[in-house]
């Protein structure tokens, strides 16, 4: 009767034991919650960092973080490339005119009144894309090769790459042709392909 009652006891401390072994050898998350360092991976396993600046666009970044959260730009690619100005991505269609939700957010730049975001469109900046309608942005992003002046302003830029910046230019050096449309030679002849998107807890080192 006695070992019957020690079998016992031990069957019931069991799921316990166990409980207490998972939760201290559980890995520690590396996605997790948002923040604002972004390491991007791409399909060949080179990466690029961007560091997101929620003081000048809080929405943007809170709409892009959120992105992230969800995988959603784990896949996609980037469907526009122009070397000497941008590459573009975050359209789930690959075809330039496609989003992957249907709300959009208000555009955080300065001709549509919103004056706090003084970011401007320099090499390495990224950027919401968007419909002549100020207020159409919703999952594409581009990202600069070079400075252009022209966008200050007009798009939410909203982060900076701050490393593997050669990663950028080695995707804007692909080779291209005419998109759907014939409109313009942007068109990745090979998809350059986004692997995965995750957040990093501070700055990599330099």
């Amino acid at each position: 009767m006695k070992r019957i009652l020690i079998l016992f006891l031990a069957l019931l401390l069991l799921p316990f034991s166990l409980l207490a072994c998972k939760d201290e050898e559980a890995p520690p998350a590396t996605v997790g919650d948002p923040t604002n360092f972004v390491e991007v991976e791409m399909a060949d396993g080179a990466k690029f960092v961007i560091e997101l600046y929620p003081d000048m666009a809080p929405k943007t970044v809170e709409n892009f973080q959120e992105l992230v959260s969800e995988g959603f730009y784990d896949g996609l690619t980037f469907h526009r490339v122009v070397k000497g100005f941008m590459i573009q991505g975050g359209d789930p269609n690959g075809d330039g005119i496609s989003d992957g939700k249907e709300e959009t957010i208000r555009g955080e730049f300065a001709s549509n009144g919103f004056t706090q975001n003084t970011l401007k469109h320099e090499r390495g900046v990224i950027s919401m894309a968007r419909t002549s309608a100020p207020d159409s942005a919703s999952t594409q992003f581009f990202i600069m090769h070079a400075d252009k002046e022209h966008l200050d302003g007009n798009y939410a830029a909203f982060g900076r790459v701050i490393s593997g910046m050669e990663t950028v230019d080695a995707i804007a050096n692909v080779a291209v042709t005419y998109n759907d449309y014939g409109t313009e030679i942007s068109s990745p002849v090979e998809p350059v392909v986004i692997k995965t998107m995750r957040f990093l807890e501070s700055a990599p080192a330099a």
